[in-house]
């Protein structure tokens, strides 16, 4: 009799365990000879070597497909103990696949350009209305990036601006002070990363949201770095993150020149940085339209009849306008 130690990695045990641990039930009830403990990411497991050393094989197979997407049912655990291989779940463009499994895909042909571009460049930007995705699908990547292990780590950023309101001094210490203006970030992980695994993630700084400012002085090796919101950072800021790009790191840099929230005296360091940069080798650019919102479909219009008035103040003489 030996005992054995298996370490699931890169999954969420809460996941991988089942519902009131059933999965680990079933596959105790699959290896009947063997005695086994699960505890966190590790299972213990007792019995002869060639038994003990299949089980590892197994489970091994099991974290690999939980991995990937999200999920691990009765099925999948049956099929790969008995050594038929799982049934793969077909998704045509998935990115990955969220919480509870749900595919994140590519949903408009700009969204699908901005996934290839992604793969083909170090630089990215990615424009456009709201509702289009960029954020979100910029975090999707940047996490299949991870968990395929093509990058140490992820960072978010995105500069601590108000829209238009003035908020004051907020309480607590600094994470509860900058975590209101990183919501949006945190929301879309969320969505990807069960919340056990995403909370180790964290306090491990695997996945690091910061606002803007914490990046000078950095280099940012081996990551995928995203800053959202740069319409609302400065030309000195947005210079400064620009060239954070480390060794075998990727960055993608979203935002919508439509919504900026600088002071009228400030210019936008995104602007400014498309017409320097619109030359530059290795640099890609996605522009979203309005058809690429893929929130309510009121947001479209709410867009489009802002476009309009924009469009009709123009063209109205000053004195018109008083």
């Amino acid at each position: 009799m030996i005992e054995r130690h298996v370490i699931i990695d890169n999954v969420d045990p809460v996941v991988f365990y089942g519902v009131n641990n059933c999965n680990i039930q079933l596959i105790r009830n699959l290896f009947p000879k063997l005695r086994m403990a699960a505890r966190g990411n590790v299972i213990k497991v007792i019995g002869d070597e060639e038994e003990t050393a299949l089980f590892e094989q197994k489970v091994k197979e099991l974290a690999d497909f939980c991995n990937h997407y999200n999920q691990l049912n009765e099925e999948v655990i049956i099929d790969t103990i008995k050594g038929t291989p799982p049934k793969e779940l077909k998704m045509d463009d998935a990115i990955i696949f969220g919480v509870n499994g749900k595919p994140i895909k590519a949903r408009t042909p700009n969204q699908q350009l901005l996934v290839k571009t992604f793969t083909e460049n170090d630089l990215t930007f990615a424009l456009g209305p709201a509702g289009t995705g960029k954020t979100y699908l910029a975090v999707a990547m940047a996490v299949r990036a991870l968990k395929n292990r093509e990058v140490r780590k992820i960072i978010l950023s995105r500069p601590a601006v108000e829209a238009g309101e003035k908020l004051g001094f907020l309480p607590g210490d600094m994470k509860d002070k900058i975590d209101p203006y990183l919501q949006p970030l945190y929301d879309a992980l969320e969505d990807m990363i069960p919340n056990a695994k995403l909370k180790e993630y964290m306090e491990t700084k695997v996945i690091q949201i910061a606002p803007l400012a914490f990046m000078r002085g950095r280099t940012l090796n081996d990551a995928i770095v995203v800053l959202d919101e740069a319409q609302n950072t400065t030309t000195h800021q947005i210079k400064m993150f620009l060239t954070r790009l480390g060794m075998g790191s990727k960055m993608i840099v979203t935002g919508d020149v439509t919504q900026i929230d600088l002071p009228r005296t400030t210019a936008s360091g995104l602007i400014q940085a498309l017409k320097i940069l619109r030359n530059v080798k290795g640099i890609g650019r996605v522009e979203f339209e309005k058809k690429d919102i893929v929130r309510h479909h009121l947001v479209q219009r709410i867009v489009e009849a802002y476009e309009r008035h924009d469009e009709e103040e123009r063209a109205t003489p000053p004195q018109q306008q008083q």
